[in-house]
Parts: structure tokens; sequence; C-alpha cells
């Protein structure tokens, strides 16, 4: 009797130290106290990401909107790392489901530039939808900071005009970019210094999973399966108050022993289905409610495979294909018979040194082509958000199927000619005064019959 009492002492003392264990780690399971490579990012968030922030807030208007969403991804992203120090990495399949809000904050942040262009705070947008996906670094691996770093890259553009526009105006937009610009380089710092190969995981933790990861704001967690009905004599504690009573009713239950047993019921063999084939059969008694339905499989048409990326001279055509994430293109010794040809290549940046003949852009996005001289044409078609800068002379640009073309000329190539087709969100860019004039490309047009023939004309759309 007293070693059956110890022991009973010995479990109660256990059950208070996990009730204290919960009660810091909160409700969802997670202890406050944080690996150091989550107190590293912390620090990111309190240093660059606070001032971001801080300033987004009193520029207002759609900047301040961004920062919401972005602040949302950040917090995202600390709960992640709190997981990845807690838990073993899971599988990529699982991975891709833990990262899915992660993926669907980035597209909101991306969607609301794209609702917003004409905004006057449109530059200010695009830096930050133009390098947001580097938040993505938590799922690339053996290098995610040189990923991060050409997201930043990316953005630079897009802040060099806001510096260029603001820095004799308003110092509050200067130092936004400064701020902006910051938290990207000290995450890449965190990343080299911590996750040098890809995200650390904890080997000695359980495989992460949605049931395990912390929440974060602005998501929500599906709940755990529920657990088996609780034992026919004790009530579950609905206080504080009574959780000591609980506690002894739970107790009492197990120094009953073998005793414990004595209140489930017999099953007979002729009800268990391993010992009764009739019952397998479906002779036996049936489920009562619907039978389930069972959904038609939609044709799914298979999805398109993507080659190796090629950057090579084939005979005299220069070929550019399935490019991604590459912001370092570079093709050199150019002589005038070649020809460029880029296809289904993707937030990548291709630059053309020397005099070549033509260059072709086919079925990319997001893609930024820069060049010396063409002295034929260039031909931009099937895609979407292309940006083509002109250093020298290019006597004809075609625009064909594409939906966001921004050409920028120098003061050599103001005699070139646009011809478009099927596009829209096209804007020529000038050079003005130490800046670049944006001047959109009309897209819709009035028809009439004059009595001789149709006679077209732009259709001018104030606002």
């Amino acid at each position: 009797m007293a070693n059956m009492e110890a022991l009973v002492q010995r479990l109660e003392k256990a059950v208070l130290k996990l009730e204290t264990m919960g009660s810091l780690a909160g409700s969802d399971g997670f202890s406050d106290v944080s690996s150091p490579f989550v107190e590293a990012f912390d620090e990111i968030l309190a240093g660059p990401a606070a001032t971001y922030y801080k300033l987004s807030k009193e520029l207002g208007g759609d900047v301040e909107k961004h920062a919401d969403m972005v602040n949302e991804a950040l917090k995202f992203q600390r709960g992640f790392l709190v997981t990845a120090s807690q838990c073993q990495q899971p599988p990529q399949a699982e991975l891709t489901q833990l990262l899915q809000p992660l993926s669907s904050k980035i597209l909101q942040i991306q969607e609301f530039r794209e609702k917003n262009r004409g905004s006057k705070q449109f530059n200010h947008l695009s830096a930050i939808s133009e390098s947001i996906p580097g938040l993505g670094w938590l799922a690339i691996a053996p290098k995610p900071a040189p990923f991060v770093k050409e997201m930043m890259d990316a953005a630079m553009f897009y802040t060099n005009r806001i510096l260029k526009e603001f820095k004799d105006k308003d110092k509050k937009h200067v130092e936004w970019v400064k701020a902006y610009i910051s938290f990207w380089t000290d995450l890449q710092a965190y990343i080299k210094a911590n996750h040098t190969t890809g995200l650390s995981w904890n080997k000695n933790g359980r495989i992460a999973s949605a049931s395990c990861s912390a929440p974060v704001s602005g998501g929500v967690a599906p709940p755990p399966p529920p657990g088996p009905p609780p034992p026919p004599t004790v009530s579950s504690p609905t206080s504080e108050g009574d959780s000591s009573t609980s506690r002894s009713a739970l107790f009492a239950e197990l120094n009953k022993g073998t005793n414990i047993t004595s209140m489930l019921k017999h099953v007979p063999d002729s009800s268990k289905t391993h010992k009764n084939p009739a019952l397998r059969g479906g002779g036996g008694a049936s489920v009562a409610g619907p039978k389930p339905f069972k959904a038609a499989s939609p044709s799914v048409k298979p999805a398109e495979k993507k080659g190796p990326p090629v950057l090579e001279l084939q005979g005299k055509k220069w070929v550019v294909e399935n490019q991604e994430n590459t912001s370092s293109l570079v093709i050199e010794d150019t002589e005038l018979k070649q020809v460029v040809y880029a296809y289904k290549c993707a937030h990548s940046t291709l630059t053309v040194k020397g005099k070549i003949n033509s260059i072709t852009v086919d079925n990319c996005k997001k893609f930024g082509l820069v060049f010396d001289h063409v002295v034929g044409i260039v031909e931009v078609i099937n895609s979407r958000d292309v940006k083509i800068q002109v250093l020298g002379k290019v006597p004809t640009v075609s625009v064909n199927k594409t939906d966001g073309c921004h050409i920028y000329l120098n003061k050599d190539s103001l005699s070139c000619e646009v011809i478009s087709a099927k596009s829209s969100e096209m804007n020529i860019l000038v050079p003005g005064n130490d800046d670049f004039v944006e001047c959109p490309v009309p897209e819709q047009f009035k028809t009439v019959w004059n009595g001789e023939k149709l006679v077209t004309t732009v259709t001018e759309i104030s606002g």
C-alpha cells in the first residue's frame, strides 16, 4: 500500500509538471523559448523590417495596405522557423502543404500590385511585388541565400526610380527604400549564417506536420482529429478549480487494477468480422446513412514537361530556353549575322552586348531584356510582364499577344517604330529630365465609315 501511495504521488507531480509546461507553451503546445536562429530572425523583424513597416504606415495609401500584407507574411515566416526549430523536416509533399499559406500570401501581395497599376505609389508596390517571392527561401536548397539576392536585385529597378523621384522632394521615401533593401540584405546574411544549405530543422524533434506547426496571425491551422471518449466515471475538467478533482478521479480509476476492465462489454464471435465471413460479404447489418458519393474523375491535362535551362550558340542562333530566377544571363562576342531566341524564361534578365541581327522573346513571363544594337527587329510574342531596355539603336519593336510590356528607349532610339497587336498594358518610356517619361500605348480604338472608307482613331479615356 505504501508503494502504491508513493507511485500515485509521483504521478501527481508528473501531471503538475506537464500542466506547468503547457501553460508556458500556450494552447498551441509550443514553448516561447526560441532557438538561436529564431532569435536571430527576431532581430531582423525588430530592426529593418520594423522600420520599413513604420515608414509604410507614415506614407499611407497603397503602400500601407501592401505593408500589412507583407507583415502577415513575415509573421508566418517567423512561426514556420519556430516549427523548424522543434520538428524534423517532413516529406516534400507535406512541406509544400505547410508552406501553402505563405504561397497564398505572396500571390496576394503580387496581385495587389497588378490591381493598382494606376496608383501614384506604383513603383513602391512594384519593388515589393518583384522581390517578395524571396520569402520562399524556406523551400530552397542548397543555396537559399543567392536566391534571396536575386529577388533583392529584382526590386532595385523600381527602388532606383523611387530614389530618383524623391531624393530632392521627400526624404521619407528615401528612408523607406533604405529600410526595405536593408531587410533583404540582413536576411541574406542571416541565411548564410544559420541556413547555409537550406532551412535548418531539429533532427531530434517529431516530423513536422499541420498539427505541429506553430500558429501565426492570418492563418488557421486545421483542427486535430477528435480523441477517444473519456472514461465513463471521469468527468472532464471545466476550470482550473476542479483540475485536482479530475486528477483524483483519474488515479482512482488507475487504482482499480484489473477491475478497470469490468465495465467493458463482451463482443461475441458472431459479431466479429474477422471470424464471420458473412459480415465481410455484406450480409451483416448495414450502416445507416447515405452511401458514399464517388465523383467522376475529370480529364486532367498532363503537365507540360519543362526542359533543362539552355544558353548556347547553335549555328547563327543564340538559344536561351527554360531559364528561371536568373538575373545574370549575358550574351557576348556577338556578330551582325546572329539572332537571339529566348523561349519559356521566367523571372530572369538577359543582356545582349554588341550589334546583332534580331531578338525574339517567346512565351516568357517576368522577363527583362537589355541590349545594345539590333539592326532588324525585336519581337515579343505570347509573353507576360516583359521589360525591354534599348541602350543603342533598334528600328522596330513588334509586340503580339502580350500582356504587360514596358519599352525603355534612349535618345538614339527615339525613331523606333513600335507595332502591337492583341496586347495590353503596354508602355513606352522615353528619356526626360534625369528620368524616364512613361507614355501608355492605346488599347482602345474607334472605327467609323466616312462614306468612302473605314477611319480608325484612338479612343481617349480620361482617368
